[in-house]
C-alpha cells in the first residue's frame, strides 16, 4: 500500500466528534470499503485456486452432513465463485436454493434452483431464477462474508438480511464463505448472529 493510500485509510478510520452510534457506523463503513478493496485485489489464477479450495471443503461438508436442502448464493463482485461446486452438488443429488430479497427490511425468502436454469436480475441487481419456486427456509445455508472475526461473527454489506433470516424460527446450519484475508476485528452488535463455521481457502472442514 502506498503512502497516499495509507493516509486515506487512516483518515477514513480516524475518530471524529459526534454520536457514538454514528461513529461506530462510520468505522464499519470504512472497514467495509477496505475489505471490498482487499477482496478486489484477488484476481486471476490465485483467486480461482482459492475458490476451488473453498468449494472442495463445501462439497466435503455436504457429503458428510447431507442436508435435505442447501441454500447457496449467487456471487456478487469479488465473492468466491463456487459455481463449479454447485454443479457438482447437483450431480450428486443435492437440492439447492437461492436467496431472494422480498423487501428491504424483511428476512430473505428462498427459491429452488438448479444450476444452468434461466436467471434474471431482481430490483437490487442480484441474479434469481427466472421462474421463482419458493421453498421454506433451508436447514443449511452458505453465507457469503465481507469480513469475519475469530468468534465466527460475520460482517456483511449492512443490509441485515442474513441477520434477520437467522433470527427467525429454528436456527439453520450456517457456513460462512470468505477468503482468509477477510479475517478482521470489528464491534459486534446485539442483533448479530455468529455462524457455525467459516470456510476459507486456509481452513479444513474434514
Amino acid at each position: 500500500m502506498d503512502k497516499d493510500a495509507q493516509k486515506q485509510q487512516i483518515a477514513a478510520c480516524a475518530p471524529v466528534p459526534g454520536d457514538p452510534a454514528a461513529l461506530a457506523q462510520a468505522a464499519k463503513a470504512a472497514l467495509r470499503r477496505h475489505l471490498k478493496a482487499l477482496r478486489a485485489s484477488l484476481d486471476g489464477p490465485g483467486k480461482r485456486e482459492h475458490d476451488a479450495r473453498i468449494g472442495a471443503q463445501v462439497l466435503a461438508w455436504w457429503r458428510r452432513t447431507r442436508p435435505p436442502l442447501l441454500a447457496v448464493y449467487w456471487p456478487l463482485a469479488g465473492e468466491p465463485d463456487l459455481s463449479a461446486t454447485y454443479a457438482q452438488l447437483a450431480r450428486e443429488g443435492a437440492m439447492l436454493a437461492l436467496p431472494v430479497v422480498v423487501r428491504r427490511h424483511a428476512p430473505l425468502a428462498f427459491a429452488a434452483w438448479t444450476p444452468g436454469e434461466a436467471m434474471e436480475l431482481d430490483p437490487m441487481g442480484v441474479a434469481v431464477p427466472a421462474t421463482l419456486r419458493t421453498v421454506e427456509r433451508p436447514p443449511a445455508l452458505l453465507v457469503p462474508c465481507l469480513g469475519f472475526n475469530e468468534q465466527g461473527y460475520r460482517l456483511g454489506y449492512g443490509g441485515g438480511f442474513y441477520d434477520r433470516t437467522l433470527a427467525a424460527g429454528i436456527r439453520p446450519a450456517t457456513l460462512g464463505i470468505a477468503y482468509a484475508c477477510q479475517a478482521t476485528v470489528f464491534a459486534v452488535d446485539s442483533h448479530d448472529v455468529p455462524l457455525d463455521l467459516i470456510v476459507t481457502e486456509a481452513t479444513d472442514v474434514d
